[in-house]
């Protein structure tokens, strides 16, 4: 499919943006940390992507390629600082409450450790969220997290490590 996009094909291209359009977009999310400027990186990633598609490597994995462009599209979005001071707010609305509907109370509660989760991760410098953010937000690989990220496996795995450990610092639980 990559191959036929590669040469041009709409339609293909056109598949392989249904493929991976949620992850894109759940990773533009994570970064943007609402819904609107995700929607829109994720799009302006898939233009710039099919735009970069010529100098695509034969046989490289499509996802950590398509990924990092749209977080990259992500993280440019998101440099505003009127932004960062709704962030809180935005994400703990607009992050799914799962599949079954919770009471009243379950809501309150899971908004409430949602604003505290997202407020710990805030404390967090952005390599290291991103990496929990790759790593179990969007259950991306090692590999996959690497190359997305364009780091090595090993500083996933470091920064993956002492991300977990500052949390736990900032959230109050034991190491």
């Amino acid at each position: 499919m990559v191959e036929r996009a590669r040469r041009g094909d709409g339609a293909a291209f056109g598949t392989l943006i249904r493929e991976h359009q949620e992850i894109a977009f759940r990773t533009a999310f994570l970064i943007a940390r609402n819904a609107a400027d995700a929607e829109e990186a994720a799009q302006s990633g898939f233009v710039k992507a099919f735009g970069a598609l010529p100098r695509f490597r034969r046989g490289a994995p499509l996802r950590p390629w398509l990924l990092a462009i749209v977080a990259n599209e992500a993280r440019n979005r998101r440099r505003s600082a009127w932004r960062r001071e709704q962030l809180a707010l935005r994400a703990a609305t607009e992050l799914p409450s799962g599949d079954a509907a919770p009471s009243p109370e379950g809501s309150v509660l899971a908004a409430e450790q949602r604003a505290t989760l997202l407020a710990a991760l805030e404390t967090l410098r952005d390599e290291e969220r991103l990496v929990l953010s790759c790593r179990y937000l969007l259950d991306l690989s090692e590999e996959e997290t690497a190359a997305t990220l364009r780091i090595r496996r090993g500083t996933v795995k470091s920064r993956t490590s002492r991300a977990l450990e500052r949390l736990r610092a900032e959230l109050g639980e034991e190491a």
